[in-house]
């Protein structure tokens, strides 16, 4: 069944894209790390990076977040290389003149395409987030640590009742200063803890108190009780106090969808970015599917000159496909642009585009 589905000629375009694309990774991984050394030694000379940290940890983490990155620019390149030398070497007009039409001749590309579709999709959920894990601890030691690591005068909503104030949060040693815990219920103010530090214990999972008060109030009756220490549980960690930005890139998608849910409640201001990083880890590798047909409706047709100005036509493009994805971002981050209408722009206008190159593309 399936022999009968894949042709020769579906095998042979099929080994082509996937083999040009896992080329072009490994060329463009060569020199994204070049160039990144070159521009990153002064940082780990500097803060004295390791060297065992350096390549297995950062560039452990680096490579995959950049391959993936630029896994749409990688896949245009490699599909407008290849189609290109095609009909350079005049190997697609015998097959459009044999009888097979160009929607027949664009399966297997949409073969290819599916399969890397679905290989980006599950290194978007899956692994790239592990791996961005090394490479931000590694960045915010030993590339852009914070000199001042404080968060000062947070104020954080930790469900419909509880409301929690800190004065001066550190985060190096995970404790906070000038804390304020309020119940209420309703309208009513029910409870209030003040304490001078509260500090995180990692292996219990609690925040322990030290030198504070609780009032209670119960209608006109009112009690307060004062302790040294306590331990007290909250729906609050360390990491909601953090100041780097790029903690979200290291979220699954399970702590990913708490934190959503944990921020509608808190509105700390994030938003935004979170469902950015949500949706452009299921929208983006759709882009498999669109600059494929773009870049075989572009590049199916032989020109003079062979193959350069095809492939110039494409880095052009794929370029501005990765600029598109920043200013959508940036207009969701700043212009108040719907998160998922940002990660859908890039894709449909290229796709309209797309489609406009295969109306034009020769038959």
């Amino acid at each position: 069944m399936f022999n009968n589905y894949i042709k020769l000629i579906d095998r042979y375009i099929i080994g082509k894209y996937l083999g040009t694309f896992l080329f072009t990774m490994i060329i463009f991984s060569v020199v994204i790390i070049i160039f990144d050394v070159s521009e990153k030694l002064d940082d780990f000379l500097k803060y004295h990076a390791p060297l065992y940290k350096i390549v297995f940890q950062y560039y452990a983490g680096f490579v995959p977040f950049y391959l993936n990155f630029l896994s749409p620019l990688i896949n245009f390149i490699a599909v407008i290389f290849f189609t290109a030398k095609m009909a350079d070497q005049t190997e697609i007009v015998p097959i459009l003149s044999g009888g097979v039409s160009f929607s027949r001749f664009l399966r297997p590309y949409f073969i290819s395409s599916t399969i890397v579709f679905v290989v980006t999709l599950v290194f978007n959920l899956f692994i790239i987030p592990e791996t961005n894990q090394l490479k931000i601890d590694f960045e915010n030691v030993y590339i852009n640590p914070k000199s001042d690591n404080n968060k000062m005068y947070t104020h954080m909503q930790l469900d419909k009742n509880t409301f929690v104030y800190i004065e001066n949060f550190d985060n190096n040693q995970k404790i906070g200063y000038k804390f304020t815990l309020e119940k209420f219920n309703g309208d009513e103010l029910v409870e209030k803890t003040m304490a001078e530090r509260i500090a995180w214990d990692s292996v219990k999972h609690v925040w322990n108190m030290e030198t504070y008060s609780t009032r209670k109030i119960d209608g006109l009756k009112e009690a307060m009780v004062y302790g040294d220490k306590k331990k007290i549980k909250l729906d609050m960690r360390p990491i909601d106090f953090d100041l780097f930005d790029n903690i979200y890139e290291a979220m699954n998608m399970k702590e990913l969808n708490s934190r959503i849910e944990k921020e509608k409640i808190r509105g700390t201001g994030v938003m935004e970015r979170l469902l950015l990083e949500k949706y452009k880890r299921f929208v983006y590798p759709l882009s498999a599917f669109v600059l494929t047909l773009m870049g075989v409706s572009l590049s199916s047709r032989k020109v003079r000159g062979g193959i350069g100005l095809p492939l110039g036509i494409g880095i052009f493009l794929s370029f501005t496909y990765i600029l598109f994805i920043q200013f959508s971002t940036m207009f969701s981050l700043k212009g108040n642009l719907p998160p998922i209408i940002a990660v859908f722009i890039p894709n449909v206008l290229f796709g309209l585009l797309s489609l406009y190159l295969l109306i034009k593309a020769p038959k």
